[in-house]
């Protein structure tokens, strides 16, 4: 799904993370507060451990009447991290 369709789809980038496995913990963290989440990454990344030049990307998309929701949710990753 390119960004065009995303948009169409009425889906929103709300978060870039670095690697797929950050994208899981993020992800878990919105869809238990009932958002539903899209990751969106190239494969080859996954594939053969590359994070160099965007392949290690993974966007996170969301319908945009949660974007804020989730946006909020994200910002307090860090303080729960300390």
């Amino acid at each position: 799904m390119d960004d065009t369709r995303s948009e169409q789809a009425g889906l929103t980038v709300i978060h870039v993370e670095q690697g797929l496995l950050r994208a899981h913990v993020i992800r878990t963290k919105l869809e238990d507060a009932g958002i539903p989440v899209l990751l969106k990454y190239e494969s080859v990344g996954p594939i053969y451990g590359i994070t160099v030049d965007g392949l290690g990307e993974v966007r996170i998309l969301v319908p945009a009447r949660y974007a804020d929701e989730a946006r909020a949710l994200i910002e307090d990753k860090g303080e729960e991290e300390e």
